[in-house]
């Protein structure tokens, strides 16, 4: 099926149970971006800062651009101005640095906390202790340019349903218990971002509101473009 073919299967999925569909572009050319955006999607998602920021010269302004790879310090100024949501914010130090961009553009901008849920030491994020501890911390609350709009995680690669289905269970009641905690009167704290083209089912069935997909839309990745990723499929 065509880009467009998939991307119709999905929204008519997704639309009826209110999940957020992310197109995850990475690798992928321009021509596949504009011809999913004609189709009517309008978030994608990218893993490297550099090809994001190529990709938002050259692509429709009304794009929500959604950064799921790994973030290092040093590349948040170059996404500062544009970026719609940052998924994969797993250090206080991190997040200080997007706060400090943010406020040169006059921005505030959303983030979601990585928390570590699989059983492979190759992923990031955020262990449970370490997510209380940051919105705990004074230097957390002194952050006015940023938004903590949720949680991000990420299942075990793993063939198991049952693992995957328990580790995603354990981020939702962890967001219910962080959202009791910390963000009980704040209406924009509402995303649990999990799920990818082999398990966004069982993420759903958990309590997922936002779906990272990539190959489901635009196809296997060539052998020689496939690189190990943290945050898609």
């Amino acid at each position: 099926m065509s880009i467009a073919d998939n991307l119709l299967k999905y929204k008519k999925e997704l639309s009826a149970i209110d999940v957020e569909l992310v197109a995850v572009s990475k690798t992928q050319p321009v021509e596949s971006i504009e011809e999913a955006y004609t189709a009517g999607q309008r978030i994608f998602g990218e893993n490297l800062v550099q090809e994001m920021a190529e990709k938002y010269e050259k692509l429709p302004k009304d794009i929500e651009w959604h950064l799921i790879g790994h973030l290092q310090t040093n590349k948040v100024k170059y996404l500062a101005p544009f970026v719609t949501l940052i998924h994969a914010v797993d250090s206080l130090k991190l997040l200080i640095e997007i706060n400090k961009q943010a406020a040169k553009y006059n921005r505030i901008i959303d983030c979601l906390l990585q928390v570590y849920i699989a059983d492979e030491e190759t992923k990031f994020g955020l262990g449970f202790d370490e997510v209380i501890d940051l919105l705990r911390s004074e230097s957390f609350k002194e952050l006015k340019n940023i938004r903590i709009t949720g949680l991000m995680g990420i299942a075990t690669n793993t063939k198991n349903p049952k693992q995957i289905k328990a580790e995603f269970y354990e981020l939702r009641t962890f967001f219910k218990g962080i959202k009791e905690s910390f963000f009980n009167t704040d209406g924009s704290f509402t995303e649990i971002s999990m799920g990818m083209s082999d398990d966004y089912k069982i993420a759903i069935e958990e309590g997922s509101t936002m779906v990272r997909i990539g190959s489901g839309i635009f196809g296997k990745r060539a052998a020689k473009q496939v690189k190990k990723s943290q945050t898609e499929d």
